[in-house]
């Protein structure tokens, strides 16, 4: 078995896939698999190169298209390795990256979420802004990217990753889900991984309305997190009502999520 399972989820990518599963291959930690994941790609140049797709250590699993939270789902419930690395198929990871990462879960049984220093490539070039860790920061957005390595048994604890999240911010609230669980956060301070910007992309493209009503739903999927944190949550409460969408909410959500949390109630999955 081995001991990491870096999962690939692609929709229509075929154009810059091969650049991803180069960066695992090159990897100086060679106990790992390569699963990727065709979510339904329309695309002829990805269906073309899908369906011939042959490196070394890769499986492809074809999917009807169904979002990229359910195709990492997919991908990790095919895997075997006890360790899980996203990767959107797009994006690029250091040689040095998984021996770093995997050395840290390993002597630190208590961590549950390992990621790095990151730069931006493509229509943006500079560094990422992945800031240490503290619960504080987390709760008023998310500083984490989504290829950071956790342990695929903390995958199965919390549900995967929530299908409620299916037009984005999904690898936030996962990596919520594993913090309010007592998981500690890991950050190796080194420029390990590289996010592809591109013109149009679904995190630049989300307007203020629906930034808005996202965080809104990652606050009701994680009550007892931001209640239990009365500052972080005051503060997010005022960033995200200060926008026009969400005045008329104001004197609602914040008694909705105090009332989610008497009576136990956690987001759909």
């Amino acid at each position: 078995m081995p001991t990491v399972s870096v999962v690939i989820p692609c929709y229509n990518q075929g154009r810059y896939l091969d650049e991803a599963v180069d960066s695992v291959l090159a990897q100086t930690f060679r106990d790992f698999e390569i699963i990727v994941i065709d979510d339904g790609s329309t695309d002829e140049e990805t269906i073309r190169l899908l369906s011939s797709f042959s490196r070394p250590g890769t499986r492809v699993i074809r999917t009807p298209n169904q979002g990229l939270a359910e195709a990492r789902n997919t991908g990790i419930r095919e895997a075997r390795g006890k360790y899980i690395l996203p990767l959107d198929a797009d994006d690029r990871i250091s040689p040095g990256y998984l021996e770093k990462a995997v050395a840290v879960l390993d002597a630190r049984p208590a961590a549950g979420i390992v990621y790095c220093l990151a730069e931006t490539f493509g229509a943006r070039q500079g560094l990422w802004p992945a800031p240490e860790y503290s619960l504080r920061r987390m709760l008023l957005g998310n500083i984490i990217f989504c290829s950071a390595l956790f342990r695929r048994e903390d995958w199965e604890e919390v549900g995967g990753y929530n299908r409620n999240m299916a037009v984005g911010w999904e690898d936030w609230d996962f990596w919520l889900s594993l913090i309010e669980r007592g998981r500690e956060v890991f950050r190796i301070p080194e420029v390990l991984f590289f996010y592809r910007v591109k013109e149009g992309s679904m995190a630049a493209s989300m307007d203020a309305a629906k930034k808005a009503a996202m965080h809104l739903r990652v606050m009701e999927n994680h009550p007892q997190l931001f209640v239990a944190n009365a500052l972080p949550l005051l503060m997010l409460y005022y960033r995200v009502t200060g926008s026009r969408p969400y005045r008329l909410l104001k004197a609602l959500r914040v008694p909705y999520l105090v009332g989610r949390v008497m009576a136990g109630g956690k987001g759909e999955r």
